[in-house]
């Protein structure tokens, strides 16, 4: 029986869509990584029972956060973006976090920057708060043993292709290395594949100079540099336009019944587009939280979405070449 709502939370879905495509359904997979990193740091010292822990968050990582400090008995402070929510605004409060949310701006870049200086600001005057950093900090990945474990009793390992968001790196990252490290042969060799999903406009894998005018898929992108992304993991790269993720997201909805959110929508996209390529391989993607949040922007424009069939990716082999509304490159595991 779990002792908090949280653990529960954090435990995915694996859905099987078809022979060879699977959907690992989180209600809100941060809470995953928050939930073990937290621990590790209680029973390591590093933080007490009481004691703040500040981070800033697009979202769902607040969520999670808040979840995990009212597990553990910490106070949480959050430095939001401005696509936190009225729904999630007033769960952070209830749950007793603290909720500073950015000024709505129309710049990804802008948004992220004035949030890592508002978090400085805030060690400046609390130096004793714990700074989470969830874009940098290793101690993120720590959480995804147990579903990788669950991934491999479920499907194997033997030609089997993970899709997913970049993000901060820790779900895609963790996932694989944890695949590949118990997987037959030496971890650079496994036939563990790797695909990537970026929002044009991300620097994570050098497509800032395209911009997409509609909404930023920001969760699974960013402006800045991250430091626990490990470029040398991942084997092809999708950059997925707004439009293309809300075809998908609708496309997965109608077909499979699965409400997830805008990102979801993007990775189903890539993972149909690889299962193609590869009809001897089977293909798991990452299904990161419901599609609640974005009845308004996205599922609410339903009939706005193209034919998923009407949709392919272009091929590119240098970053120049990126184009909206869909690219892939094959990335080779190749260094930053």
């Amino acid at each position: 029986m779990d002792q908090h709502i949280a653990e529960s939370i954090g435990r995915p879905d694996l859905i099987r869509l078809d022979d060879r495509l699977v959907c690992l359904r989180f209600e809100t997979m941060k809470v995953v990584s928050a939930l073990a990193a937290v621990r590790h740091l209680l029973d390591t010292g590093v933080v007490r029972r009481g004691d703040t822990l500040l981070d800033s968050s697009s979202g769902i990582y607040a969520y999670a956060l808040a979840l995990t400090c009212h597990r553990y008995g910490l106070h949480c402070h959050i430095v939001g973006s401005a696509t936190v929510d009225h729904t999630l605004r007033t769960q952070l409060a209830i749950l007793g976090a603290t909720l500073e949310q950015m000024e709505p701006c129309s710049d990804l870049g802008l948004d992220q920057k004035r949030r890592v200086e508002r978090i400085h600001e805030i060690l400046a005057a609390h130096p004793e708060y714990h700074w989470m950093r969830q874009y940098h900090d290793d101690v993120h990945y720590l959480g995804y043993r147990a579903i990788a474990d669950r991934i491999r009793e479920a499907t194997g390992t033997d030609g089997l292709t993970l899709v997913g968001g970049v993000g901060s790196g820790a779900s895609t990252g963790a996932l694989t290395r944890y695949l590949r490290e118990d997987a037959t042969g030496p971890a650079d060799a496994s036939d563990v594949e790797l695909v990537g999903v970026q929002p044009y406009g991300s620097v994570t894998f050098g497509s800032e100079h395209v911009t997409d005018t509609e909404m930023i898929i920001a969760g699974i992108g960013s402006s800045i540099p991250f430091g626990n992304v490990s470029h040398t993991l991942y084997d092809t790269l999708h950059w997925v336009s707004f439009d293309a993720a809300l075809a998908g997201s609708v496309d997965l909805l109608r077909r499979h019944a699965v409400f997830a959110g805008l990102s979801t929508g993007a990775g189903y996209l890539a993972a149909r587009h690889e299962r193609e390529r590869s009809p001897h391989r089977t293909v798991l993607f990452i299904a990161p939280d419901t599609g609640h949040r974005y009845v308004d922007t996205v599922y609410a424009r339903h009939r706005e979405a193209a034919p998923i069939a009407d949709l392919a990716p272009r091929e590119v082999s240098d970053r120049s070449e990126l184009a909206l509304p869909w690219s892939r490159m094959r990335w080779g595991r190749a260094a930053a």
